[in-house]
């Protein structure tokens, strides 16, 4: 590859690597090719053990970060019913809540009560900033977190498949919408508790995860 030192790079995040990661190996190579230090953002993080599109913003083209930090994204999840995490992901602390089954019908109607502007809360562990720290590190002191509810809007969500306990959908939704709360929220209406046990996003507005670069077409390992 070429020296890259503005512009912007499409990235398949893998499993198991924070977006910061990401950005830090994509750093690296970039400041290596060029022979001198190349500044390198994200524009929206995705969780450790999510995977798919992230947008990197390379050089001068930092300074638009915020322009695709706003834009909508489509997400693929899988919900595991049942069970409750305190990250709402498998990362956390795993608790039984019931066994019973929902119905598809029942899934459906729940789902649907989702479509469109709702109230949401951001999960604590969020990299959302709280008086100038991130959420997820006051979380992990054991401090007391309160984020407040906000607006947020799901333009479609779709279930893919359900074969109880795991609920796999295909959502649209506006920038700042987190996933992992759209699936606590559906668990907690269908009675069941649910969390997300994988977690891909495969657009932001017209940019495609199928056009996204693997970080070993950088030389890098995971």
């Amino acid at each position: 590859m070429g020296a890259m030192t503005d512009g912007t790079i499409l990235i398949d995040k893998p499993a198991g690597v924070t977006s910061f990661g990401v950005v830090a190996r994509i750093r690296r190579v970039l400041s290596c090719d060029a022979g001198k230090k190349v500044k390198v953002g994200h524009t929206g993080t995705l969780d450790p053990f999510a995977t798919g599109l992230m947008i990197l913003v390379v050089g001068k083209e930092c300074r638009n970060a915020g322009n695709y930090s706003k834009l909508d994204k489509v997400y693929e999840a899988t919900f595991r019913l049942g069970q409750v995490s305190t990250t709402g992901d498998p990362e956390g602390e795993l608790t039984g809540v019931s066994d019973r089954r929902p119905t598809r019908e029942e899934v459906e109607q729940v789902a649907a009560r989702y479509v469109g502007k709702i109230m949401q809360r951001p999960p604590i562990f969020s990299a959302i900033k709280i008086n100038g720290q991130r959420a997820y590190k006051l979380a992990r002191d054991g401090k007391e977190v309160e984020i407040p509810e906000r607006q947020v809007e799901v333009f479609s969500l779709e279930i893919m498949q359900y074969t109880y306990p795991e609920l796999t959908i295909r959502t649209h939704v506006s920038s700042g919408t987190y996933i992992r709360s759209l699936c606590v929220d559906i668990g907690e209406a269908l009675a069941t508790g649910a969390y997300c046990t994988q977690l891909r996003r495969t657009r932001i507005a017209e940019w495609d995860v199928n056009d996204a670069q693997q970080l070993g077409d950088f030389g890098i390992e995971n």
